[in-house]
């Protein structure tokens, strides 16, 4: 399968991406969002695969992450919705894509749908993976889901976060519970999803400011984000995507279903935040056949 890479200017900076296939292919394209904000490509790298159903799989670093520009001085101010719009509108540009097709995943699934919400002409069919509509809910259900921890790893997640003390190695270790349950049930977890983290832990600036230092204590600048009452400005077709044991649960992603006119959803059983990779090959077929639609 031809695969190329390169990087599209962006402002004052550059935004690596890899294309997997034929971009000149009588299918329109699939580009991928990765979530965070503040992860990379690698953990959604097996959406490369749908390249062999004929159409090209664009993955992209978003800026401030893996090999695209890093800008750790920057602050909230410049860590926005907004800056990640421009930055998927500059891409799209830079590949001359006219019609193509989205991809978006956890995060990528937000700036997904404020994506679409701009109504952007070439955008033909959306997929939200594993994202809240508002992150009120989120981190209401992040907190019943962490209520089933055991009780030790409760009071250390409890403890570090009011001592402020997050970085510390126990307090890391009792993230990785919840993670084990809730966001990658493959364990120990795939490569890929490692790479990713090792990414977030090499350079954490746009997951902290922008979200927190874990899932579910979100203290950042998208903690009052919401898309709710503006989802019916969502005019492509949308596939949801969820997992049983997803930290986006039925209560985050229900919005979207209300919201958006043409939608469907999918809610994977043995999964929980990474039906891509916990149930690889029925997922990708989901969506392959959605897109084949």
């Amino acid at each position: 399968m031809k695969t190329y890479e390169g990087f599209a200017p962006f402002r004052d900076w550059q935004t690596w991406y890899r294309v997997t296939g034929e971009l000149e292919s009588a299918y329109p394209p699939l580009v991928v969002a990765h979530g965070g904000p503040g992860c990379t490509h690698d953990y959604v790298d097996s959406l490369k695969h749908l390249a062999a159903t004929g159409r090209a799989v664009i993955h992209y670093d978003q800026l401030g992450n893996g090999k695209s520009t890093h800008l750790r001085q920057k602050g909230a101010d410049f860590w926005t919705v907004g800056l990640f719009i421009d930055e998927l509108n500059n891409l799209t540009a830079h590949l001359g894509l006219e019609t193509f097709d989205l991809f978006g995943q956890s995060w990528g699934g937000m700036l997904g749908a404020e994506f679409a919400i701009t109504q952007p002409p070439g955008l033909r069919r959306l997929v939200i993976a594993d994202s809240p509509a508002d992150m009120g809910t989120w981190v209401t259900e992040a907190n019943r889901l962490r209520a089933g921890l055991p009780e030790d790893v409760q009071r250390a997640l409890t403890a570090h976060e009011a001592a402020g003390t997050t970085d510390s190695a126990e307090y890391e270790q009792a993230v990785a519970v919840f993670y084990a349950h809730h966001v990658c049930r493959i364990q120990p977890m795939p490569d890929e999803v490692l790479r990713t983290f090792a990414a977030i832990a090499a350079d954490p600036t746009v997951y902290h400011t922008m979200n927190g230092p874990s899932e579910f204590h979100v203290i950042g600048s998208l903690k009052t984000w919401s898309v709710v009452g503006r989802l019916d400005r969502i005019i492509v077709p949308t596939l949801l995507i969820s997992g049983r044991h997803d930290e986006a649960t039925i209560a985050c992603v229900e919005p979207f279903l209300r919201g958006i006119k043409d939608v469907s959803w999918h809610i994977f059983g043995h999964s929980s935040h990474m039906p891509h990779v916990e149930e690889q090959e029925d997922c990708l077929a989901l969506v392959a056949a959605f897109l084949n639609k």
